[in-house]
């Protein structure tokens, strides 16, 4: 019985009174420093980076307090210069806060050195095309010399000069076929 006098006395009212202001006010409290140094709704749109070279790209971001961070380069693309933005993440005109990181995905400055594989020489040109195509080489002329083998490659030449296994071009390179006319 002493327990249920002390719950409805006037010193434990009090007190528990003063607990919930308490509450309230460290509640109200911690709300309010929370909304001041989140930022809370200020944000900024991700400008359109793409095509841009870095320099460019810095003074952008630097002027709306933001920051970039590059990912990696990817497959050359000719329709972007080199070094410039091919892809951004967050996407442009996506709302941010400041001094969020930009990731950039940027051009490289030509095409890979593919490697001109072994074990090309004689065989038939339905063989050795589609493997320069799927290396990324092109096919240019078409030259035929004596031989007596029809359709057989007898040399691959770029600009004139005969290439061997090993040698290694840029990707996109016109590679010309000497093939065998089966004269002979």
């Amino acid at each position: 019985m002493k327990f249920f006098k002390f719950i409805f006395s006037k010193v434990f009212l009090l007190q528990l009174i003063l607990a919930v202001l308490v509450l309230v006010v460290l509640v109200f409290g911690a709300l309010k420093y929370l909304d001041i140094t989140t930022d809370h709704n200020e944000t900024v749109a991700v400008p359109d980076l793409s095509k841009f070279q870095l320099d460019i790209v810095d003074k952008k971001l630097e002027e709306m307090n933001l920051r970039r961070e590059i990912l990696d380069s990817a497959n050359f693309n000719p329709n972007y210069p080199p070094y410039s933005v091919l892809d951004q993440v967050p996407k442009p005109g996506k709302q941010v806060k400041e001094m969020r990181k930009i990731y950039l995905t940027l051009n490289p400055s030509g095409y890979i050195n593919v490697e001109i594989p072994e074990n090309l020489i004689r065989k038939t040109r339905r063989q050795v095309e589609p493997t320069l195509i799927a290396l990324g080489f092109q096919i240019g002329e078409i030259i035929e010399k004596r031989d007596i083998a029809k359709g057989a490659i007898l040399e691959l030449r770029h600009k004139g000069e005969t290439l061997k296994a090993g040698d290694k071009l840029p990707k996109t390179s016109t590679i010309d076929l000497v093939v065998g006319d089966g004269s002979l």
